[in-house]
């Protein structure tokens, strides 16, 4: 981790630089790559699946009798453990459904918003260097909860052709059975446009690399809504001297073996804290087994001395991590200055870990600065709002002047009309 000390604020955006791959001819390469699959459907799917992820496909979709049998190959325990986190995931996303309430803005004029769940969505799994059955359940649970009436999963196969039973099991646990063994931009492709085999879906959910990203971003031009652009996983850690070290290093560590475009920052108030910090850093990577990922992701990190608490807050929203653990003192007045993060981590014993897998908030976050803006999933995210209103004769006669005079002012004499043929109705 490089280590700044007291950097003038200035030099913050250099500092807190997202790390980024060679992107050139990026954009092109995934247009290119989803217009074949509008052109040639399954077969282009299946041509870039053997190009990417070098196994031959004879069916993209995953049987029933797979999908039954992929729970043979879990322990009980780990089975137990999805268990747990599907039912405290329900827990915290079922209270998020809207209560529908009729508003009365004056007499005769009732206004109401009702919740609708998007008929049809799409979940990406990553599967790369890491079976990521965690997200199915982030994005599975409230898809069902929501009332989703057709869920498409995707997640590329190993070079058997296959996908990790764990992501099987998780999916059939939830009740989805529409999966396929499809990864990367041919995925999203897929389900952005429909294919012989794999249904078009409304919107698209999950996390990726930049090229699942782009994918993401690119058929969303083209109508298919996104969650979010989501990047690269990243971490901030903002500890003092009541963070105990091995704690920290260890947080870090749980970030950076996701992937070497991770990154991590670590902000704290004193240089001795960051070198006792980096010690346990040492010491913990020898026991990794992701240890070659987790050190080059560390290269792109970085390591911030400040001069008190205010300035810590400035630059935390300044960066707006996707996952922030504050291991400070006074933990909840401080956590009540954050105003840009993805989900919040609070106290020395909640490691980002309990929200990656089991504590019931939603791990699909926003990344590289976009929890500025965006918010994580949530149950909201796969429904629409849908706004009804309703006048009687009165209402209209009571608000219908003002409707008259604002159409008129802005020359939509249409408009107007549609108001006045009902007055004049009323009136005579």
């Amino acid at each position: 981790m490089k280590v700044y000390a007291q950097p003038k604020r200035a030099d913050w955006d250099d500092i807190l630089k997202r790390p980024t791959m060679e992107t050139a001819n990026l954009d092109a390469t995934v247009g290119r790559i989803i217009e074949e699959i509008g052109q040639d459907g399954d077969a282009a799917v299946r041509r870039y699946t053997a190009q990417f992820d070098h196994v031959e496909l004879d069916r993209l979709h995953v049987s029933e009798a797979e999908i039954a049998a992929a729970g043979d190959f879990l322990s009980d325990e780990l089975k137990e453990a999805i268990q747990q986190a599907k039912t405290n995931i329900e827990a915290f996303h079922r209270p998020q459904a809207m209560q529908e309430e009729v508003v009365e803005t004056m007499p005769g004029v009732s206004c109401w918003r009702k919740s609708v769940a998007i008929d049809k969505v799409g979940l990406y799994i990553p599967g790369g260097t890491a079976p990521l059955f965690s997200t199915v359940l982030m994005l599975g649970v409230p898809a069902v909860l929501a009332g989703c009436r057709e869920i498409v999963l995707c997640s590329p196969p190993d070079r058997q052709g296959k996908l990790h039973p764990a992501i099987l099991y998780t999916a059939h646990l939830i009740g989805i059975s529409k999966i396929f063994r499809v990864g990367g931009v041919q995925a999203i492709g897929a389900m952005a446009l429909g294919t012989e085999s794999i249904p078009q879906v409304y919107k698209i959910f999950g996390p990726g690399n930049q090229y699942v990203t782009a994918a993401k971003q690119w058929v969303s031009r083209q109508g298919t809504a996104i969650d979010m652009p989501a990047g690269p996983s990243e971490v901030l850690v903002c500890a003092d001297d009541t963070a105990d070290p091995e704690f920290v290093a260890a947080d870090l560590l749980s970030q950076a073996e996701h992937g070497i475009d991770s990154q991590v920052v670590l902000v704290a108030f004193a240089k001795k804290q960051i070198e006792a910090i980096q010690e346990a850093l040492e010491r913990q990577l020898t026991d990794l087994p992701r240890a070659e990922i987790a050190r080059k992701a560390l290269e792109n990190s970085v390591a911030i001395v400040v001069t008190d608490r205010a300035e810590a807050l400035d630059m935390i929203n300044e960066y707006a991590p996707e996952h922030l653990i504050l291991s400070v003192i006074d933990v909840d007045d401080f956590a009540d200055g954050i105003v840009n993060a993805g989900s919040v981590f609070m106290g020395n014993y909640t490691p980002e870990s309990v929200g990656d897998y089991a504590s019931g908030t939603n791990h699909t976050l926003p990344t590289n600065g976009f929890a500025r803006a965006y918010s994580g999933v949530s149950l909201d995210s796969f429904v629409k709002k849908i706004t009804f209103q309703r006048l009687t004769e009165d209402g209209l006669l009571t608000l219908g002047p003002a409707v008259e005079v604002m159409a008129e002012a802005e020359e939509l004499r249409a408009h107007k009309l549609a108001v006045t043929r009902r007055l004049d109705r009323l009136n005579n």
